[in-house]
C-alpha cells in the first residue's frame, strides 16, 4: 500500500465533519460510480449531509444502481462544504470543472499513475478496484455496509476487473467480492447487467468503429466520431464499453480506441496484454490508469491525435524490445 494517511486519520476526518461533497472522474464508468456512491451512502447513514456530485452525470446503463437519482453534475460555487473527497480519480484535471476550485481534502484511489493531489492521500496502486479499497476498509473507518452499499462496491469491482478477467486480480479481490456477496450483493445480477447486457443503440455504436478497424504488427487501434452517435441513437459521450472487445483480440498485445468529443479533443483508450505497460504511454500525454487499461484526453482532430498517439505507442514498443 502507498499511501501517507491512516485509518485513523480517515475516521476522524469522517467523524468531525457533517457537510461532505464527494466527487469523481469526467466520464464515469462503474468503479467511479461505485466508489462515489457507496461511499456517499455508507456516510450518510452515519448522519452525514452529502452530495455526490459528477461533471458528465450518469451514463444510462448505470442509472438502474441504488442512489444513482441522488447524483448532480453542478453544485453552487457558493455552497459549503467541511470535506471534499475524490475517489478513483488519478489527478485533479480528470475531475473535471465540478469542484469549482475547492481543494481536495481527502482522495481515495488505485491507479499507478496516481499524483498524490490531495491533503489526504489513500492509494493502493495494487487494488483491483478503488471499490475493493473501499470495501476492504469500511470496518477500519467506521462505516458499515447494507445491500445496496454492497451492490454499489461490487458493481466497482466486477467492471473494472471485466467480471474478474484482469491480471491483477488476486484471491482477495475475489475474498472481498464474496463478502459484498454475503452483505446482499447480487453477483450474478450485477455480473450480467453490468457486463452482459448490451442495448440495442450500443451495439449499432460498436459497428461504426469496427468498420475502421486496423491493425499493424501488433497493435490494433480504431475510432468513434461525433456523427457515429447521432447516426446509433446512443446518447453517451463514451466508448458504450467498445474497449473490452477490442481486448480480446488474441493476436494483439496493444489495443487503442479514440472517441472524438465535442470540444476538439479526443478521448483515448488503451488496452494491453500482460507485459505491457500502457499508462506509460498515456503519461506522455498526460493521462494515466493502469498497467493494463489506461486513457488519455487530447486536444486536437481526430487525425492529428492518431497520428500523435500511434507513433508514442510504436516507440514505446521499440524500447521495449530493445530492453528485453
Amino acid at each position: 500500500m502507498t499511501n501517507n494517511t491512516s485509518s485513523e486519520d480517515i475516521q476522524s476526518l469522517f467523524q468531525s465533519n457533517d457537510r461532505i461533497l464527494i466527487v469523481s472522474h469526467i466520464r464515469p464508468d462503474g468503479d467511479a460510480i461505485g466508489s462515489a456512491l457507496g461511499l456517499g451512502m455508507a456516510l450518510r447513514k452515519k448522519g452525514k449531509q452529502v452530495t455526490v456530485a459528477l461533471a458528465d452525470g450518469l451514463p444510462s446503463n448505470f442509472r438502474h444502481l441504488p442512489g444513482s437519482k441522488t447524483v448532480v453534475n453542478a453544485i453552487n460555487p457558493d455552497q459549503q462544504f467541511d470535506l471534499v473527497i475524490s475517489v478513483d480519480a488519478s489527478d485533479l484535471e480528470r475531475l473535471g470543472n465540478v469542484v469549482n476550485g475547492r481543494a481536495i481534502d481527502l482522495q481515495i484511489d488505485h491507479h499507478v499513475t496516481n499524483l498524490f493531489f490531495a491533503d489526504h492521500n489513500f492509494v493502493e496502486e495494487t487494488a483491483v478496484a478503488t471499490c475493493a479499497i473501499l470495501a476492504e476498509n469500511f470496518p477500519n473507518w467506521g462505516l458499515e455496509f447494507d445491500p445496496d452499499i454492497a451492490t454499489l462496491l461490487l458493481t466497482g469491482i466486477l467492471t473494472d476487473t471485466i467480471g474478474f478477467r484482469t491480471s491483477n486480480v488476486t484471491s482477495k479481490a475475489l475474498r472481498i467480492a464474496a463478502d459484498l456477496m454475503d452483505a446482499g450483493a447480487d453477483l450474478p445480477g450485477i455480473y450480467y447487467q453490468n457486463l452482459i447486457s448490451r442495448s440495442y443503440e450500443q451495439v449499432n455504436y460498436w459497428g461504426f468503429a469496427l468498420q475502421r478497424m486496423q491493425k499493424r504488427e501488433n497493435v490494433a487501434w480504431t475510432s468513434l466520431i461525433l456523427a457515429d452517435r447521432e447516426q446509433s441513437d446512443y446518447n453517451g459521450n463514451d466508448d458504450a464499453d467498445l474497449n473490452t472487445l477490442l481486448s480480446s483480440i488474441t493476436d494483439c498485445d496493444i489495443t487503442i480506441l479514440f472517441v472524438e468529443q465535442k470540444d476538439n479533443h479526443i478521448k483515448v483508450s488503451w488496452r494491453s496484454k500482460p507485459g505491457f505497460d500502457v499508462s506509460e504511454i498515456a503519461f506522455h500525454f498526460n493521462g494515466g490508469g493502469h498497467l493494463a487499461a489506461s486513457g488519455a484526453d487530447i486536444p486536437g482532430s481526430l487525425e492529428s491525435v492518431m497520428e500523435m498517439v500511434l507513433q508514442q505507442t510504436f516507440a514505446y514498443l521499440q524500447t521495449k524490445k530493445r530492453l528485453q
